[in-house]
């Protein structure tokens, strides 16, 4: 078995992987962001694992034994899902690995702008004592903080800004409104309304052709004067030009990023060079914590794919749908009888989904396993149900 990787993954990964694979495996980390630089590797890859890197339709096709490509994290706009899915190659994620890490690098920026942290202490270090009096400082209780994308990321967000005594306002195209005020947050139709209302903007949704510059000039231009935008999401969801010119321009009061549309950004990188933003280089899923809970979350699915088994967490389910997975498998059905709202969890022969229900609606859950005899679901009232 050969696993190929654009940088090596955590020591704990790595471990993990030899010790499941018997040490029968064959590891090369290219330490190089392009598969297409090292095709004679991948000819006879069974796994690529995709950190910070690409993986197009030209690597893929090229690498005539790939199995499974595996991305350390639920963002997938850096590997080529459809070519991926034409061929039969699910792409592994690894969906709440990260939550907390990213939630709590958001709500970070959202103290160190409005305690105005980074220049405070720039210009205490070159002697400046009269920033103090800069008068930029605010607090943050009481404060609304518009939420872009309730999925995990944004909802442990809301969760902590609620801790400090914040306000929600909430818009996800796919919660409804009832889900979401069932957050405590209000409910927002058109995030473009929700920008005009918020003192804080964060932004959790994926970059698609949807959400490219989704907030932009205009948007901007609607944010009251005090406001702070963050995104700890994807670059190119919020419109870098537009951008660092409403912060040289007064229009808003702060921002900070920890993606760019170009990583790594070069020095003269506009977002490296304009006031009152605060920048990180797309480290807020790298706690010690996040790192190792993607990497042996990632290492569980790509094993499970090589062993023939329809592992959950892929960027695209209907990679199933491929002949090479004929016959590969169950689908199963499964109506929770409980009142109201649930999150339920589904443990089935060593893997697991948490999902979120309503009684008497059908949920629907994949296994490698052809038979339903083991599989135990929870709700979230630790109530019990074995079929």
């Amino acid at each position: 078995m050969k696993f190929v990787m654009t940088q090596s993954i955590c020591p704990e990964g790595i471990e993990k992987l030899k010790a499941d694979t018997n040490g029968q495996v064959e590891i090369i980390a290219e330490d190089n962001p392009d598969p297409n630089n090292y095709l004679d590797d991948m000819k006879d890859a069974d796994a690529l694992i995709v950190r910070i890197a690409k993986c197009d339709a030209h690597a893929i096709e090229n690498s005539p034994n790939l199995k499974v490509i595996g991305r350390t994290g639920v963002g997938y706009d850096s590997v080529d899902v459809k070519k991926a899915t034409e061929l039969g190659i699910p792409v592994v994620i690894t969906p709440g690995a990260n939550n907390r890490s990213v939630a709590e690098h958001a709500v970070a920026m959202m103290f160190a702008l409005s305690k105005n942290l980074y220049e405070g202490q720039v210009e205490t270090r070159k002697g400046n004592w009269e920033i103090r009096g800069a008068h930029k400082a605010f607090e943050l209780e009481g404060k609304t903080v518009g939420v872009i994308g309730l999925g995990a990321i944004g909802r442990e967000t809301a969760k902590i800004c609620q801790g400090v005594g914040m306000k929600i306002a909430g818009y996800d195209p796919f919660m409804s409104q009832e889900k979401i005020e069932a957050l405590g947050a209000e409910y927002y139709a058109d995030y473009k309304e929700l920008i005009k209302n918020a003192d804080i903007v964060t932004v959790h949704v994926p970059l698609t052709d949807q959400t490219r510059n989704m907030i932009g000039a205009a948007e901007l231009a609607t944010m009251k004067k005090t406001a702070l935008v963050i995104n700890c999401s994807r670059g190119g969801i919020v419109n870098e030009e537009a951008l660092c010119e409403a912060l040289r321009a007064g229009t808003i009061a702060g921002a900070g990023t920890d993606v760019f549309c170009n990583e790594p950004p070069k020095p003269d990188d506009p977002l490296l060079n304009t006031p009152n933003l605060i920048v990180s280089p797309h480290s807020a899923a790298q706690t010690r914590e996040a790192v190792i809970k993607m990497a042996t979350m990632c290492v569980d699915g790509c094993l499970a794919v090589i062993r023939g088994e329809k592992w959950p967490f892929v960027a695209d389910k209907k990679v199933y749908d491929h002949p090479r997975w004929a016959g590969k498998g169950k689908t199963w059905t499964i109506t929770i009888r409980a009142p109201g709202m649930n999150t339920i969890m589904c443990v089935w022969h060593g893997w697991k989904a948490v999902e979120n229900c309503r009684s008497g609606i059908p949920m629907t859950f994949m296994s490698d396993h052809s038979r339903s005899q083991g599989m135990s679901i929870t709700l979230a009232t630790r109530r019990s149900v074995r079929i």
